[in-house]
């Protein structure tokens, strides 16, 4: 027997009403309803502290899904940091949404037991990437954005690349300033739109972003700063890599494929393919934690089929002679 009309708008008005309260709980929205993400319980930028370097005494805390953690991994991997700095995965928790610990850390059993710990407070949430100090017992710093600049001015072997050379401040500054907001927050404020003029303003701008991207690279430069990698193309990667895996399909970020930005897919080849970069891509992962953990994006849990990694990154866009 058909559903009654009147019981099936009762029950899309009431479903919308619960989803506007899950998604308060999963990303907070300004009046616009654009998504804002909140701000970061151990954010100031700090000092390279006197004890960098000391093998066993900090640690970069990351989990594989996260594309802020992604890029702190990214910069502990090029520069060549994994003496003196130990690597730590955490594993999602959907169910009590939250990271925890596979096996007890400093008498936690969870990140949020930790950050409770180091004294953030109780209203905070929990988030990766993070460093932190064993001998003091502190989280030194949990904003990617300032993380990844420490990371950078941390002791490296002479082999390591400067990510933030003194004479390409400014167009580092400049990209990283632009993808923060219409890039990197961009898929999200497409996928945590409240409503349809709030997506179309997002992403309006994550395409209009793609395509400076593409002018830019199309100039012939490897990277985004010129001949030199740098920060800006850190911050880059971790979004483009999951776009056709989590953020096209799951966000709505699905206008044009990237294969129509020529010049923005040879960039993401070419940044895979830096030694070590794939080992901290997890296509598993990252489709397995956004599909299964999204609840109000995704209410069935069910985790679509998806490309594979390393032949969607190295295979030829349609039409290409190479």
């Amino acid at each position: 027997m058909a559903i009654p009309p009147p019981v099936v708008a009762a029950v899309r008005q009431a479903w919308h009403w619960q989803w506007l309260q899950l998604m308060g709980g999963l990303g907070p929205a300004d009046s616009e309803g654009n998504y804002r993400r909140p701000p970061a319980a151990f954010a100031t930028p700090p000092e390279c502290p006197a004890s960098a370097g000391q093998p066993g005494r900090h640690l970069l805390i990351v989990g594989r899904s996260c594309p802020w953690a992604h890029r702190a991994w990214l910069v502990w991997t090029l520069r060549e940091l994994e003496g003196s700095i130990e690597l730590l995965v955490v594993e999602p928790d959907p169910k009590a949404g939250r990271w925890r610990f596979v096996e007890p850390f400093e008498g936690a059993l969870s990140l949020v037991d930790l950050y409770r710990r180091c004294g953030s407070d109780p209203r905070a949430r929990a988030t990766v990437p993070l460093l932190y100090d064993r001998v003091d017992q502190r989280i030194v710093v949990n904003e990617s954005a300032r993380l990844i600049e420490l990371l950078n001015r941390w002791p490296a072997p002479a082999s390591a690349p400067d990510l933030e050379p003194i004479e390409l401040a400014e167009p580092i500054d400049r990209w990283r300033d632009h993808l923060q907001g219409a890039v990197n927050d961009g898929v999200y404020r497409c996928g945590f739109a409240r409503h349809q003029a709030a997506y179309d303003r997002a992403e309006a701008e994550l395409f209009a972003a793609f395509e400076a991207l593409e002018l830019s690279l199309a100039g012939g430069s490897p990277w985004l700063c010129g001949d030199r990698l740098s920060l800006a193309d850190v911050v880059l990667f971790p979004t483009l890599i999951r776009l056709e895996l989590v953020y096209a399909p799951l966000f709505g970020c699905s206008r044009r494929p990237l294969w129509q930005f020529p010049a923005l897919w040879d960039w993401r080849r070419r940044f895979h393919r830096l030694a070590g970069v794939s080992a901290t891509c997890f296509p598993a992962a990252w489709r397995r934690d956004y599909f299964g953990s999204l609840f109000p994006l995704q209410p069935s849990g069910i985790v679509p089929a998806g490309p594979d990694l390393a032949t969607l990154v190295e295979g030829c866009p349609p039409g290409s002679q190479r």
